[in-house]
């Protein structure tokens, strides 16, 4: 946890060190989802002992402040996640939350043009710069789903640099603020085209489950068009009413 008293130039390195990295995140220098420099390199930045700079992280990463990914390096988390965000997160966050083991391949992240057709799913103009995610889950190491995303630019600016198969989208949004409220959803049976279905590991020739949601924040705004392809014989869909 973060001490109460004050840290100066007499404080322990670690400490400085600490404070240091810490401005750098709350003053934007240091962006949640991005990468901070590795131990050796703030080692030599500052010219202190990897010992104390590794001090310094953990008491980071104790705090919630920061991530450490094996064979990735050090993230920025930025604020916890509202519960009311992770019950809307979608099929990524149902299979965060089963107790099978769960993967996220990032396999497309650029820049678009929105179109006609999501222009019409998220409210903008044709013109709108979008960024397009797709990405494979898998369960127990076997593919269970294809997810799209179409998210407006202006939401998420440093979506580029942040490491999406580390950090979901919802957590991505959560970095800037933005709370889903509702979402609208529909389900059908699609064919996939013959790559796609090599990447789920299914005949081409028969159907999947297709999930599509456009999400809102508490404003209304569009903040994402998601659509899932799904393994029928991976998953069930279960749903709940009230009279």
């Amino acid at each position: 946890m973060r001490r109460d008293e004050p840290v100066g130039p007499k404080s322990p390195l670690y400490l400085q060190l600490r404070e240091l990295i810490r401005g750098k995140i709350e003053n934007g220098e240091y962006l949640p989802g991005t990468a901070i420099p590795s131990v050796g390199a703030l080692a030599e930045t500052y010219g202190i002992h990897r010992l104390s700079v590794r001090s310094a992280i953990s008491a980071l990463i104790g705090e919630g402040l920061l991530k450490s990914v094996q064979g990735k390096g050090i993230f920025v988390v930025g604020e916890k996640l509202a519960k009311d965000l992770e019950t809307a997160g979608g099929f990524e966050q149902t299979l965060k939350e089963s107790p099978q083991r769960s993967e996220t391949r990032l396999l497309i992240k650029a820049a678009r043009p929105a179109g006609t057709l999501y222009a019409g799913y998220l409210g903008c103009s044709p013109q709108e710069p979008l960024f397009y995610v797709k990405r494979l889950c898998l369960l127990d190491g076997e593919p269970l789903s294809l997810e799209e995303a179409y998210v407006p630019q202006n939401l998420v600016p440093n979506l580029p640099d942040v490491d999406l198969n580390v950090f979901s989208l919802h957590q991505v949004y959560a970095f800037y603020g933005i709370r889903i409220s509702r979402g609208e959803q529909s389900l059908s049976i699609s064919r996939l085209d013959s790559a796609e279905a090599r990447l789920l590991d299914v005949d081409a020739h028969r159907g999947v489950l297709t999930l599509q949601c456009v999400s809102y924040d508490a404003q209304g705004r569009a903040v994402e068009f998601a659509r899932s392809h799904i393994r029928g014989d991976k998953c069930d869909f279960h749903v709940h009413f009230h009279r």
